[in-house]
């Protein structure tokens, strides 16, 4: 079946987020190291961003590395830092010529000054594209961007500037890594994993799940296409029932 062709054009996530898991155990069982299952895994960050580009999904976001992830043995987080470092200059090029804006979510200050540097750069020479933008999450934790907003709302309010009364979702969201940017619509999770790992906990809240055992080097941009295909083939009701929507779409 060719997903592309079968798509819905009027019912395409305008966000999508991806945990890019697998490049491990993609070398392992191909007697690599580790490391190579992360550069290899950069041709599929291109393939998914050019499907998503192709089919005009407005965010992609990449988990593409955790503050647990720091945890690694030291020669893995070393070398993923370098690829990142190296990966960046060589896109640049083709992230302007292709219109993608690049941004990034996380504590990007405790990353390596060559790599926070390079990030900086890219962000700044992308900033006027206006094509699909790529999210990057870096020393990402869902778990502290929420505490943090907590914090900065808490402060708010120990100053007087708002009350009990103004917090709400969207009061929540703005002080989020995220303020300004949609939640996305769908999560796609590679490598037979079954949870989000402290990925985009607040933004999830809604978002249609899809999990697949293809390893992220493998992941191509039929896979993409399907996951947005079988996503359109959801109901998504928000609490509702079936009813509830059927009724709304007449509405409409």
């Amino acid at each position: 079946m060719n997903y592309k062709e079968n798509l819905d054009t009027s019912n395409i996530p305008e966000h999508v987020a991806i945990i890019m898991d697998g490049n491990g155990r993609w070398a392992k069982e191909k007697g690599q190291m580790r490391l190579v299952g992360h550069a290899t895994g950069v041709e599929s960050v291109r393939e998914a961003l050019t499907a998503a580009s192709e089919i005009n999904v407005k965010y992609l976001t990449l988990y593409a590395f955790s503050t647990e992830n720091w945890n690694r043995p030291k020669s893995e987080v070393d070398g993923l830092m370098d690829l990142l470092v190296t990966t960046i200059a060589n896109e640049l090029e083709s992230l302007n010529n292709n219109d993608v804006r690049l941004m990034t979510i996380g504590n990007t200050d405790d990353l390596p000054d060559g790599c926070r540097n390079e990030l900086l750069k890219a962000i700044e020479k992308t900033a006027n594209n206006k094509g699909t933008v790529l999210i990057l999450a870096l020393n990402y934790s869902a778990k502290l961007e929420i505490k943090e907003a907590i914090k900065r709302i808490a402060k708010e309010y120990k100053e007087g500037n708002i009350g009990l009364e103004d917090v709400n979702d969207e009061l929540v969201s703005n002080h989020l890594y995220t303020a300004g940017i949609p939640d996305p619509e769908l999560m796609i999770r590679t490598s037979g994993e079954i949870r989000i790992s402290n990925f985009l906990l607040w933004q999830l809240a809604y978002s249609e799940l899809h999990f697949t055992p293809i390893y992220w080097p493998d992941f191509k941009k039929e896979d993409f296409y399907k996951a947005i295909y079988e996503y359109q083939n959801r109901e998504r009701r928000f609490g509702r029932i079936g009813e509830q929507l059927n009724e709304l779409d007449k509405n409409d």
